[in-house]
């Protein structure tokens, strides 16, 4: 942010919205940290969209997505060269915006309100990719409202480099090999990767 904005005051103010935005990733309670929700949701998408990959993944022992909690964390930083990191946090965070969800960035305790949705529109099937419309037909509703989308995009990289991960991967040293290798390395997420 500071190469960004190159003035310190400026910079820290975003870092500091930015980290309230991230808190829940941190947050822990008696049975969990924050980040595994949505590593269980990762899961719950990888395996509707491609079954056979779950499926790889959960005989290697990496069911629960422990390869993936620095994506998330960092929020694909460390896979992404810098400008291509910019590129991707602007569009995230566009994607996500709702002016109705400002207050809850403000709140000393953040997701304690009920949170209203934008528009109140029931979104038709046509408008939901492959994961929503499932959820939908299971009756699955979320009560943490919408995912982020930093979990459909680590949900993409890993549909992108499924058939490699099927091939090479004999054991988690391996998936984490394959993903890390990306490093720095230009990527995006194909278009029909994300409409899934």
């Amino acid at each position: 942010m500071i190469v960004l904005l190159e003035d310190e005051a400026d910079s820290f103010f975003c870092f500091e919205r930015l980290m309230r935005r991230l808190r829940g990733n941190f947050q822990s309670t008696g049975r969990s940290v924050g980040v595994e929700a949505q590593l269980t949701h990762l899961s719950s998408i990888t395996q509707i969209i491609d079954p056979k990959l779950h499926q790889h993944l959960d005989k290697l022992g990496g069911g629960d997505y422990p390869f993936a909690i620095r994506m998330l964390m960092v929020q694909f930083r460390r896979e992404f060269s810098f400008c291509d990191s910019l590129y991707l946090w602007e569009m995230m965070w566009a994607l996500e915006y709702d002016p109705d969800l400002f207050h809850v960035y403000e709140a000393h305790q953040c997701g304690s309100e009920k949170v209203k949705v934008s528009n109140g529109k029931p979104k038709s099937m046509s408008q939901c990719g492959k994961y929503e419309r499932q959820n939908m037909r299971n009756g699955g509703k979320s009560a943490e409202g919408p995912l982020p989308i930093s979990v459909f995009l680590v949900a993409s990289v890993l549909k992108d480099k499924s058939s490699k991960l099927m091939t090479e991967a004999r054991g988690l040293a391996d998936v984490v090999k394959i993903l890390n290798d990306m490093s720095g390395k230009t990527w995006m997420p194909r278009k029909h990767v994300l409409e899934q």
